[in-house]
């Protein structure tokens, strides 16, 4: 099946270049017979974006296979992290210290805790999410006052530049604060990411194109 030979594919080029890296499957879009041959491979690490869709495609199906991790990767919204909080293992997108009372608060009434990466805006892109470089330092000091397990950075680098100085620059960044974690690279850049440091690559269409 293509969507088990282009995921094999891409695993052994990361596994080349890195061999800690860990490729999350994008599978907002396809339903549960798309992202089966991913999980008959073994595969745990799946991101999606909607919350909605998550909900309808992963919600009674994790109770089956409760060792997959679910990466929201999406953009939080307050309304919405209640439910992201009970279906999520990871968080890739907080930015805003309204977002992590919200998150501090679930975890505190109730028997679990989240991983959570703080979304930089590397290109101070107005209508992007994440945090501002300048202001990173006094979240990630807030967040760590919450007692939240911060793992990591993760960036989306502007459309149609050379990611390349913004990967270093979250590298960097990211190196200051001792994370062990760094979540950036989609299918367009994965092998630049993995090359400049990326732990998780998320990576959809590289592996769920043509799929059938």
């Amino acid at each position: 099946m293509l969507i088990k030979s282009n995921f094999l594919s891409i695993k052994e080029i990361v596994k080349n270049i890195s061999p800690i890296t860990k490729i999350i499957a994008v599978s907002k879009n396809q339903d549960i017979s798309q992202v089966m041959p991913l999980i008959s491979l073994g595969h745990t690490e799946f991101g999606e974006n909607k919350l909605q869709e998550a909900k309808l495609k992963w919600e009674n199906f994790l109770k089956t296979y409760p060792e997959i991790n679910l990466h929201f990767i999406g953009r939080l919204q307050s309304n919405k992290v209640r439910e992201i909080f009970y279906l999520f293992n990871y968080v890739h997108s907080l930015d805003s210290e309204k977002l992590a009372l919200l998150f501090s608060d679930m975890e505190m009434k109730n028997n679990k805790k989240l991983k959570y990466f703080i979304q930089v805006n590397v290109g101070g892109e107005l209508q992007k999410s994440g945090i501002r470089i300048l202001d990173c330092h006094n979240f990630v000091l807030f967040c760590k006052k919450l007692n939240l397990n911060i793992v990591g950075l993760m960036c989306i680098p502007p459309n149609n530049q050379d990611p390349k100085n913004y990967f270093i620059k979250l590298k960097q960044l990211n190196d200051q604060f001792n994370f062990k974690e760094l979540s950036m690279g989609m299918s367009t850049d994965y092998v630049l990411a993995t090359k400049l440091g990326a732990t998780f690559v998320r990576i959809g269409s590289a592996i769920f194109a043509n799929k059938n």
